[in-house]
């Protein structure tokens, strides 16, 4: 059997007047790409209990900051060092969007960003398409017509 590593976190979102911004964190290490709060799952814990304890260590949000839509959700595989690894998010909103980001030491920088801005600062093509399905999910489903 294959180690397939997983990892899981939230993809967090605030609504500022009529725009949704999405948080994005710039790592400490490798080549500090931007991506959503995330990590890998500790024997144990369940997916979404590791999603809720990743965005507390690296972002400071608790699960009571939190809106969590677990019907909206994407999935992203690809290989790290040939080595199969899923990465699940869950779209979250950010309840009290003035609400500060807490970095640890994993991250130097974090930013809210429109989608456009987003998906290019989030270079990798499949968080680009996680990035553009959630965002049509929050117009389908969130958007107050």
């Amino acid at each position: 059997m294959s180690v397939q590593k997983r990892a899981c976190g939230f993809i967090i979102f605030r609504r500022i007047q009529d725009s949704i911004e999405y948080l994005l964190m710039q790592t400490s290490y490798g080549e500090h790409h931007w991506t959503p709060p995330k990590g890998h799952v500790d024997p144990g814990e369940s997916d979404i209990e590791t999603a809720l304890r990743e965005t507390e260590e690296e972002a400071g949000f608790v699960k009571n900051d939190l809106k969590i839509f677990e019907n909206a959700k994407v999935e992203l595989k690809y290989n790290v060092n040939g080595i199969p690894k899923i990465v699940i998010y869950w779209l979250a909103e950010l309840i009290n969007p003035d609400k500060p980001v807490q970095m640890s030491s994993e991250h130097q920088a974090y930013k809210w960003l429109g989608l456009q801005e987003a998906c290019s600062l989030a270079g990798f093509k499949d968080m680009q398409s996680a990035l553009k399905q959630l965002n049509e999910y929050i117009d389908t489903h969130l958007r107050k017509t």
